[in-house]
């Protein structure tokens, strides 16, 4: 095991003792890491901490006293998971040297079932927490809420409007999903928009979000990795942020977004990028993302346990296309009322060199249930068979 007290540079025990807060404030339930502590992993569930590493934003690093960290610490919560706080992360002489340490750092929480919560840094921070999952050898569906898909170009440097596109090349490759959160049409080209369509991503426009942010919960339920911009927010509620824009999602919008995250079972790392302190003149930023922060702990620890349907607990729904001939499973969970897709793939039996085909499954909604009665089959059920197939 990796001793990770080197890698962090402690918070100031005067600032945040645990005598200071009521005993339901996080400050009070949280271990901390301090001059002459540093939290066990003992039975953590999730560990939080910041990287100021903005060499390729915009923004700008945040001092030692992070306001995030003072508004979260003062919030009540009725039910806390097990939560420890590194402190901030050292930055190293090198940005490479930097994000392979983001990435250590990240594989041996991830590892260890241990949620990183991460304070940003810049969008492309992603990358580092990215190639953590594919040195761990997991395939990885990525969530990214963003206004836009920072693909950059080919032969751009790695930065925050080009970290999409380096995920995308990485080889070998363990991208198995994307999705996009958020964007908004003016600000992407529809090349991009073509492209991603192409390689079978799910990408939803700010409007379209907007007007079904339940749909949100099933998409969360097949993910990995949340990569929230703090720039996808509109102004009015985030405005410490260089790439802040008029549009965008709203404080509540963005809190639910984050519950249910919190709610998957599958959701391993949440990182929050692009916060820029030095322009959070009336700490209306930092209140959001510690709420943001809180919203995620309230869905954890109300996780059902159900990345994959119990079959045994589940009723079964078939639906019928072409005269019988294709058939979409569906599965609805008698404890908790959600829904999945079973989407067939063949699968290699290497005893005996047999090809089996098993089910894939594809949280989804009551929707794509109505929609598969309507004749018609769920984009999700298709993009996924499309990638499995491939």
């Amino acid at each position: 095991m990796r001793d990770l007290r080197s890698y962090f540079l402690p918070l100031t025990s005067e600032s945040f003792s645990s005598s200071n807060f009521q005993s339901t404030q996080i400050g009070h339930l949280i271990d901390f890491h301090s001059d002459d502590h540093f939290p066990s992993l003992q039975s953590i569930e999730i560990a939080i901490f910041n990287i100021p590493e903005f060499e390729g934003s915009n923004n700008s690093a945040i001092d030692k006293n992070c306001k995030i960290r003072n508004a979260f610490y003062n919030l009540h919560i009725e039910e806390s998971p097990k939560i420890v706080d590194f402190g901030f992360m050292k930055l190293m002489p090198t940005r490479r040297e930097s994000f392979n340490i983001i990435q250590l750092v990240c594989e041996e929480l991830i590892s260890k079932d241990i949620i990183p919560v991460i304070i940003g840094g810049g969008h492309d921070v992603s990358y580092a927490i990215y190639k953590a999952y594919s040195a761990l050898n997991k395939f990885i569906s990525i969530a990214m809420v963003d206004n836009q898909f920072d693909l950059g170009l080919e032969d751009d440097n790695l930065s925050s409007l080009s970290h999409l596109g380096k995920i995308i090349q990485h080889k070998p490759s363990h991208l198995f999903h994307y999705v996009n959160l958020g964007y908004q049409t003016y600000f992407t080209s529809p090349l991009a928009v073509d492209f991603l369509n192409n390689m079978h991503f799910d990408i939803f426009r700010l409007g379209n979000l907007k007007a079904d942010i339940l749909d949100v919960e099933p998409i969360m339920r097949n993910i990995d990795f949340l990569s929230f911009d703090i720039s996808s927010i509109s102004n009015a509620y985030a405005p410490a942020n260089v790439y802040s824009t008029p549009n965008g999602l709203t404080g509540e919008e963005s809190c639910k977004i984050l519950r249910y995250a919190g709610l998957s079972d599958r959701v391993s790392s949440v990182g929050f990028f692009e916060y820029n302190q030095v322009l959070d003149n009336d700490n209306q930023t930092a209140f959001l993302i510690s709420q943001m922060i809180w919203y995620f702990l309230n869905g954890y620890t109300k996780r059902k346990n159900e990345i994959n349907p119990n079959l045994n607990n589940c009723v079964k729904y078939t639906v019928s296309f072409d005269e019988g001939k294709n058939e979409i499973v569906f599965y609805k969970s008698k404890s908790s009322g959600r829904w999945w897709m079973g989407v067939p793939f063949v699968a290699e039996k290497a005893d005996e060199g047999e090809s089996l085909v098993e089910n894939y499954f594809v949280a989804c909604s009551y929707s794509d249930y109505e929609l598969a009665n309507q004749g018609e089959i769920p984009s999700r059920w298709l993009k996924t068979y499309h990638k499995l197939s491939s």
